[in-house]
């Protein structure tokens, strides 16, 4: 067989759409011309806007494909395959020569996601290849104890990517200074943010570095027993892990007395979530894992020292796990190197809402927001104004555009009242209503919250019942300052991060946008124009060409006039519901 390889990515986005054909599709074509390639699968390589991506590897070079369909995909092997002519009208990247997206790949640099679209992940010898379980063996062969892998991890700067931030070398400490002869890891995968998305991408793309980086925190706190929590929406995530899983029990990475270090026996075990949100805390998965309903229970005792089935337990996130393997073959000093005095290493973005190049990126700590939207993300779409980015998942703060020379570290992060959260970064731009978004998050949290506390339980809710009213014209003098008490309240007496952490959209909303809410509640208008019930759909005279449409389309016949005649709006019969302003053709609808 040759020596190109054709690689099509086939993660949950690509899937969606439509790599599954495509795969298909060339490797009919394959098998009926008899082509000279190798037709393999990858996962998410993170550049989710320009899917379904298509690889080719040849003899001269890494060329990558995007947005291609069935008909692309025909063109390229009949050109790039058959004549060795690439097609470079369809090459959103490759180390040849400058293209479009060079920049997003430019700006990155990759440790947890390093694998990632760059392998089968369902082929361990694709992994070890890329030095896959190379750290274990190092540990192994050079007898590396407990306390100098800890020591490692410590001296890296890691903190944990789960939100807390944390540090992991810290925890692990803690987890082995417990006595106990049964202590268990677990790896968090049941986040319910957008930062999800990237556990989800990194479970599918590298399950092994998960793996080996639970294996060898295993190793570090002397524990026995392994848990992957996962949500089971995840379904191609929970097939790639169990298959790993299988793999390197084969290949002797798991079971009893690993690569020779004896006594050291791990077994890992997949445990499905249901996704709950507050299952992300830790104490509430534990209660999941041991078959209780999801609620936080009181710290101390931290799971550390008291945990699964009230052992020592330690807990990290995939993206955390996925950082392990590289530091200890790389070393502590050369990931210590990127980032800032407090924040060390890489930290993986999941990119979304009004952004061109939505999709994971793994940058440097310290890098600025700004950097990130722009550089990397490629701006707002449609030329609009960066208003604000909402950072840290549904419990998150959002960060006005006058704040994005803020650098992404725990400490610039928290100073701004957002989170660093496990990565999700929403952006918004100036059609965003900042009111709007924060009834929308905090309206995710009153639904995920478990109930245990009351302040979250009810408080979350009369908040969300203001936010409620004042998105619906109907706020009243006071509503703020009442929304700011009854956050603080939640914020101080609830008992997980969820409550703790629920009122950050509200809280920074108010404090950057006070003026959007005083505006619904004083004029009775929406700045951004979202709100229905706030809006005024009128006529321009000068606009109006008579071609009636709207009157045709309006749902409740508010709309009258003459056909070439100018139309009218009854505003005591138009329900706001924008029709009108969406079929217009000639921008004759005026909202206010």
């Amino acid at each position: 067989m040759g020596t190109t390889r054709v690689i099509v990515g086939l993660g949950s986005c690509g899937i969606a759409a439509g790599a599954g054909k495509i795969y298909e599709k060339i490797r009919a074509i394959k098998d009926a011309e008899n082509l000279d390639f190798r037709l393999t699968r990858t996962s998410c390589i993170g550049m989710c806007y320009r899917e379904p991506l298509v690889e080719i590897i040849d003899e001269n070079g890494q060329y990558l494909y995007g947005e291609i369909d069935e008909s692309k995909a025909v063109e390229i092997l009949n050109s790039h395959i058959v004549n060795g002519n690439p097609v470079r009208d369809y090459i959103v990247y490759t180390d040849l020569y400058d293209t479009p997206d060079r920049h997003y790949f430019d700006g990155q640099v990759r440790i947890a996601l390093r694998n990632c679209g760059m392998m089968d992940p369902e082929v361990i010898g694709e992994y070890e290849a890329r030095e896959g379980y190379a750290a274990l063996k190092k540990i192994a062969d050079e007898n590396i104890l407990p306390p100098g892998i800890i020591q490692e991890v410590i001296d890296s700067g890691l903190r944990g990517r789960g939100g807390g931030g944390f540090s992991t070398g810290l925890k692990w400490k803690f987890t082995y200074d417990s006595k106990s002869d049964i202590k268990y890891v677990i790896c968090n995968a049941d986040e319910g943010d957008p930062g999800a998305f990237m556990d989800r991408s990194l479970l599918e793309g590298d399950p092994h570095s998960v793996i080996e980086g639970m294996i060898i925190a295993a190793r570090a706190v002397g524990a026995s027993g392994g848990i992957i929590y996962c949500r089971a929406e995840y379904p191609l995530a929970l097939k790639r892990l169990r298959i790993a899983i299988k793999q390197a029990g084969e290949r002797g990475y798991l079971g009893r007395d690993i690569l020779g270090m004896k006594g050291f026996d791990l077994d890992i075990t997949v445990k499905e979530g249901a996704g709950a949100f507050v299952c992300g805390e830790e104490t509430a998965l534990i209660a999941s894992v041991e078959g209780a309903r999801g609620m936080p229970g009181r710290r101390p005792p931290f799971p550390a020292t008291s945990g699964l089935w009230k052992k020592p337990t330690s807990i990290n996130n995939v993206e955390t796990f996925a950082n392990i393997p590289w530091i200890m073959l790389k070393g502590a000093a050369e990931y210590s190197r990127y980032g800032t005095e407090k924040s060390k290493g890489t930290k993986v973005f999941a990119l979304a809402g009004k952004i061109r190049n939505g999709g994971l990126v793994e940058v440097p700590m310290g890098i600025t927001i700004k950097d990130i939207v722009f550089k990397l993300g490629g701006g707002i779409p449609g030329d609009k104004k960066f208003k604000a980015v909402q950072l840290g998942g549904p419990s998150g703060g959002c960060i006005p555009e006058y704040l994005s020379g803020t650098r992404v570290d725990y400490d610039s992060v928290n100073a701004t009242g957002a989170i660093m959260g496990s990565g999700g970064m929403v952006v918004m731009d100036e059609s965003t209503c900042m009111v709007d978004i924060a009834k929308f998050f905090l309206d995710f949290t009153r639904k995920e919250s478990c109930g245990k506390c009351t302040f979250c339980r009810i408080g979350t809710k009369r908040m969300l019942e203001m936010l409620e009213r004042i998105t619906e014209g109907a706020g009243r003098e006071g509503d703020i300052e009442k929304l700011e008490e009854l956050a603080y309240q939640i914020r101080d007496n609830s008992l997980c991060g969820l409550g703790q952490t629920a009122p950050n959209p509200v809280l920074t909303t108010i404090r950057y946008f006070r003026d959007e809410y005083e505006a619904h509640i004083k004029m009775g208008k929406c700045p951004a124009r979202v709100c229905k019930k706030l809006i005024t759909y009128e006529i321009d005279a000068f606009k109006c060409t008579g071609c009636t449409v709207c009157a045709r389309k309006c749902p409740v016949n508010a709309i009258t006039g003459e056909r070439k005649q100018l139309h009218t709006i009854d505003q005591e019969l138009c329900t706001s519901c924008g029709i009108c302003y969406s079929r217009c053709k000639f921008d004759a609808i005026i909202l206010s």
